[in-house]
């Protein structure tokens, strides 16, 4: 049953002392006796997410069937079937959230079976309210920073440039701003999103940026790279495994689609998952439902989906090689994030992020940005984005200086493309930095005024 939103506040100044999981927590209290539920019922409703009982451990199971829950609270002693052999049950059958036993015996016996069985805690029956929550705080705590380290682990292996920009996308350009817009627009939605872009523009950062503003903010922010991981793996990774799934399953595992419980999970390059994991993860978005490798139940899942891809992925369904269903199903909110080389002065910006940033990470001091280098990094074409503007910031450091052979290959971009759009791109840098003074530019430039003004004219015409 859900709590009272109202009740809730009269434990504010005192719950602090379990956690700050408590709140959020679901759990299940499974007892056959009336007089043990109402006592668990009056003491976590209150002061808990969501709260629901069963008087049986069939009815337990059908609850579980329903929806998550992050603890179970249960008594070994019911009839037809012990509180353990059902837990041994559930584990075999797809099973992950914690588990508390209330015994009212001791023995040793009584602890090797629950170990075997897979309770994380047990507490003796008769016991105080404290109790039954220090408990429940030591198992959420457990979970959830398990959960955040592993999700942590597959965070440190993506882009580096995402460690300076998580916090917001960085630029004035007008093709930026109008990416803030749409980001504002779906954030607060359930909808799933798929960005589009070249890659090392900074997918990454958009997702985080639509979670952050999202009132899944305070939740898991899970990114998997989909062509990061071996195809035979892919599935474990995002579903999970029961223990004796395969040879080599020595335990069950959770995978990351319940890391994310409750967030949002970012596939990364969805393009090259593998055909016959498309539909699997089809079914994910529907059912709102995942079964874990070797699982006989569907375990309910609440997450956000955010796709990314480089990829054209109509062209590779007209190829056979991505689903139709799929990419119609996450192709209900479309965002493109466009390649650093559109976005003039946003190269500026981040230089100066960047140039900050790593000075301060390396120990070393920050390199001079003098006009030359602004043309230059203007002129460049950019081919892998952001991320590649990141690394030539850090070599720059390195060296103290900034190399020259990012000189050599914008001559070679703007060989592969025009001498003019490389003298527009630089003059109409060097106007902006003049404020739209035409007569200062053109000192800077050491040309005419005339020379700006025919220009000017002939690109506006």
């Amino acid at each position: 049953m859900q709590q009272d939103p109202i009740s809730k506040t009269r434990h504010t100044t005192s719950e602090t002392d379990f956690g700050p999981w408590l709140a959020k927590a679901s759990i299940l209290i499974i007892d056959d006796e009336p007089g043990m539920r109402n006592f668990l019922m009056r003491t976590l409703e209150t002061r808990c997410g969501f709260v629901d009982e069963a008087a049986d451990t069939a009815e337990a199971t059908r609850k579980l069937d329903e929806r998550h829950f992050d603890i179970v609270i249960l008594d070994n002693i019911m009839p037809k079937k012990t509180g353990l052999e059902w837990l041994a049950e559930q584990r075999a059958i797809g099973f992950y959230a914690d588990a508390i036993l209330m015994t009212a015996y001791a023995d040793l016996d009584t602890a090797i079976q629950a170990i075997r069985a897979g309770a994380a805690d047990f507490v003796l029956k008769p016991f105080r309210s404290n109790q039954i929550l220090n408990a429940i705080s030591r198992s959420l705590d457990r979970s959830n920073l398990q959960r955040e380290n592993s999700a942590l682990k597959y965070q440190l292996k993506t882009a580096s440039e995402h460690i300076f920009l998580r916090d917001k996308l960085v630029g004035s350009s007008a093709t930026i701003q109008q990416t803030r817009e749409m980001i504002s627009r779906v954030a607060p939605l359930p909808t799933s999103v798929l960005l589009t872009g070249e890659s090392g523009t900074g997918k990454e950062v958009l997702a985080h940026s639509i979670h952050d503003l999202s009132d899944r903010a305070d939740k898991p922010f899970v990114p998997i790279n989909c062509a990061a991981i071996p195809a035979d793996m892919l599935e474990t990774e995002l579903f999970g495994h029961v223990k004796g799934a395969f040879t080599g399953a020595d335990t069950r595992r959770e995978g990351l689609f319940l890391h994310a419980q409750g967030g949002t999970l970012f596939l990364d390059e969805i393009g090259e998952m593998p055909i016959a994991l498309q539909s699997k993860l089809l079914r994910v978005i529907e059912d709102r439902k995942i079964r874990p490798v070797g699982a006989e139940r569907e375990v309910p899942v609440d997450i956000r989906f955010i796709f990314a891809t480089n990829a054209d992925l109509a062209a590779d369904v007209e190829k056979g090689r991505f689903r139709a269903d799929l990419f119609y199903r996450i192709n209900v909110m479309q965002i493109y994030l466009a390649p650093l080389r559109d976005r003039e002065q946003d190269v500026l910006e981040l230089t100066e992020l960047f140039m900050n940033k790593l000075s301060q990470q390396l120990g070393m001091p920050p390199v001079a940005i003098d006009d030359a280098v602004r043309a230059m990094l203007l002129a460049y074409h950019w081919p892998g984005n952001v991320r590649e503007l990141r690394n030539f910031i850090e070599r720059s450091l390195i060296l103290g200086r900034f190399p020259l052979d990012l000189r050599a290959s914008g001559s070679a971009a703007a060989a592969t493309g025009t001498l003019e759009e490389v003298e527009r791109r630089h003059i109409l840098a060097v106007l902006s930095e003049m404020a739209g003074n035409r007569d200062e530019t053109a000192k800077r430039l050491g040309i005419s005024r005339k020379t700006i003004d025919r220009k000017m004219s002939s690109w506006h015409g």
